[in-house]
């Protein structure tokens, strides 16, 4: 399991140099990349601050009806949360009391510069 303390969650966030909405982590299940920007678009909250919670915790799957998780990432999102009884997730944020919180893997730079620019596109195309 890897862990990071909260000031190096925020600083591999950071290092994304993307805009806060398209700060993104990776489904440990489904291998998805996704961002806030996803979240707001499936339909989980009107703005950042509404799926802020979701945000590397929760699957954009779980808006759009993706379904079960699947055994084989298939590019596409599933319905995985991690606040179920089973724990797949690779990444803990520890805090300062010392507790342990899951969250999906923080994308590379690229991933997240990539996944904003394909988002972009989305969005100008529609």
């Amino acid at each position: 399991m890897k862990t990071m303390t909260i000031p190096e969650f925020h600083a591999a966030l950071k290092a994304q140099n993307v805009e806060r909405a398209d700060l993104a982590l990776v489904c440990p299940v489904c291998g998805t990349v996704q961002s806030a920007r996803d979240l707001i678009a499936a339909g989980a909250g009107l703005n950042f601050e509404d799926v802020e919670r979701y945000l590397g915790f929760s699957c954009v799957g779980r808006w759009t009806d993706a379904g079960p998780a699947r055994k084989n990432p298939d590019g596409k999102p599933c319905n995985w949360t991690l606040g179920g009884l089973f724990q797949l997730h690779r990444l803990e944020v520890v805090d300062d009391d010392g507790s342990r919180h899951p969250r999906f893997e923080v994308a590379t730079p690229e991933q997240a510069q990539q996944h904003a620019l394909e988002f972009a596109k989305l969005v100008g195309a529609a």
